[in-house]
């Protein structure tokens, strides 16, 4: 039985570390590339004060270069065949970074489909209760309430010697599985299910009303339809398998069944290296105004002339 299980723990290894360091290492050099410069156009090219929109968006940014920071270290883990070089600390901060700003994504997300929601479905409303500096003080309720629901992950992670190598674990020790489960499974609810709800039903109200607006051109109520669908869809190829297969896995591990669901476990890694899909693409949706992303990178035409992410049909995800 040990033979079995050695030889299965060596082949759940290799798919690890065959899939995840090239994948990873190219999301992470896309994403590490494309939101600095959307950080910069922010900071630099966005005319001030910020639009509500534009803060969200901000937040959105940073949190997924700071995922994107976190990548270099499980690279290099995955790369070395899980063999962690660089200490307790930095397992445990690497882990917290990788899961805070996972989940801050999807949070930052659900503000912005709620921010669009009511500057297109309820723009009286919007008009009257949404402002910048509102908006600034629910990103930094996010950052907070990310950070506090995420930090278990500091406790939780450790290091464990396992098959004569220095493991960085991303779960918990078998000691503590159980415990872990409930709160991966609380994390799935609260910082996956309940926002992917959310702005599923915010983006459909956006395209209803957007459909039903006369005002609305074709070609803007086709563009509008194509953005909502990008986002729908990266929730469904990279947040959703994963918070999934995360719990499904863990699940058969606390109850001894790991070892007959390689198929779920190799879907488990694949989904690793696919969460970070969102990271990388999310710049491209910064720039779906073509005008607008040309007044931010030409300073020759004015923000006087193209105001940056003010418009109706403006959507930032």
């Amino acid at each position: 039985m040990s033979n079995a299980n050695g030889s299965s723990n060596d082949s759940f290894g290799a798919v690890q570390m065959a899939v995840l360091p090239p994948l990873l290492g190219v999301e992470c050099v896309l994403a590490l590339a494309g939101n600095s410069l959307a950080v910069w156009l922010f900071v630099c090219r966005v005319a001030r004060p910020w639009h509500s929109g534009t803060v969200l968006a901000f937040s959105l940014a940073l949190s997924d270069l700071l995922y994107a920071a976190s990548l270099p270290l499980l690279i290099a883990y995955y790369a070395s065949g899980k063999s962690w070089r660089f200490g307790q600390s930095l397992c445990r901060a690497e882990r917290f970074l990788f899961t805070c700003n996972l989940y801050g994504s999807i949070l930052f997300i659900t503000f912005i489909s709620l921010n669009r929601y009511l500057g297109i479905v309820r723009p009286m409303l919007a008009r009257a209760h949404v402002r910048p500096g509102r908006a600034k003080l629910a990103s930094l309720a996010g950052w907070l309430l990310t950070a506090a629901i995420t930090g278990p992950t500091l406790s939780y992670s450790q290091l464990e010697e396992r098959h004569g190598k220095l493991q960085c674990l991303g779960t918990a020790v078998d000691a503590r599985l159980a415990g872990y489960l409930h709160y991966s499974l609380f994390l799935a609810v609260w910082s996956c299910a309940l926002p992917f709800l959310v702005t599923l039903s915010c983006y459909l109200s956006v395209v209803r009303a957007v459909w039903a607006s006369p005002s609305v051109e074709r070609a803007e109520r086709h563009r509008v339809l194509a953005l909502v669908l990008v986002v729908l869809s990266l929730y469904g190829v990279s947040f959703l398998p994963y918070t999934v297969l995360r719990n499904v896995n863990l699940y058969r591990r606390l109850h001894g069944l790991d070892q007959a669901a390689g198929g779920i476990y190799k879907a488990y890694q694949v989904s690793k290296g696919l969460v970070t899909l969102n990271a990388c693409l999310h710049p491209l949706l910064y720039a779906a105004l073509p005008e607008h992303a040309k007044a931010l990178c030409c300073p020759g035409r004015g923000q006087q002339d193209t105001p940056a992410y003010t418009g109706a049909t403006e959507v930032h995800v």
